[in-house]
């Protein structure tokens, strides 16, 4: 098979994040703005190279103030750093599932990562465009990426989790 190049289609794709608030409930975040393709040479994705970003002035949290800190200095530092990015490989390991590890960038920290994918399948739309989705999890522990605000209430709760899940439901367009 030759190289196949498949981009991120925006308007069917999302980018979240759930990160506990107090210890006692889960706040969910989007990144409203992302672009990505999958370059492979398989017809199951094995061994597909992918490449993300997502811009971290798009986030959105349904409450602007709580967006406007998380774009500050106390987190993602938007000005500074408008992009998280991955880069990776995927691979098969399971009839549906795959193992995608690279590299995630935060701000100015890169680290290994991996990411737990599940194949939704492939289909061809109304427009005879080939669409293959996926979702993709994971779970970044923030602090090591240099989103280091923290508070701690009076009773001693802390104010916001260390642990990020990332889900993101994914539907590439084949080029």
């Amino acid at each position: 098979m030759a190289t196949s190049t498949w981009v991120i289609d925006p308007t069917h794709s999302e980018i979240q994040f759930k990160v506990k608030h107090l210890v006692i409930s889960t706040v969910t975040g989007a990144f409203k703005t992302f672009e990505g393709s999958v370059v492979t040479e398989t017809e199951d994705f094995d061994g597909a190279t992918v490449s993300f970003s997502a811009d971290t002035n798009s986030i959105d949290t349904n409450q602007a103030q709580r967006d406007e800190h998380l774009k500050s200095g106390d987190f993602f530092e938007s000005e500074k750093y408008p992009k998280i990015s991955f880069t990776g490989k995927l691979a098969k390991s399971g009839s549906d599932s795959y193992t995608l590890k690279g590299d995630l960038t935060i701000k100015s920290t890169t680290k290994p990562f991996e990411f737990a994918v599940e194949y939704g399948g492939n289909m061809t739309d109304f427009y005879g465009n080939n669409k293959s989705g996926f979702e993709v999890v994971g779970k970044i522990n923030r602090k090591e990426f240099g989103l280091e605000w923290s508070a701690v209430t009076e009773a001693g709760g802390v104010v916001v989790g260390d642990d990020v899940k990332l889900i993101a439901n994914i539907q590439v367009a084949k080029q």
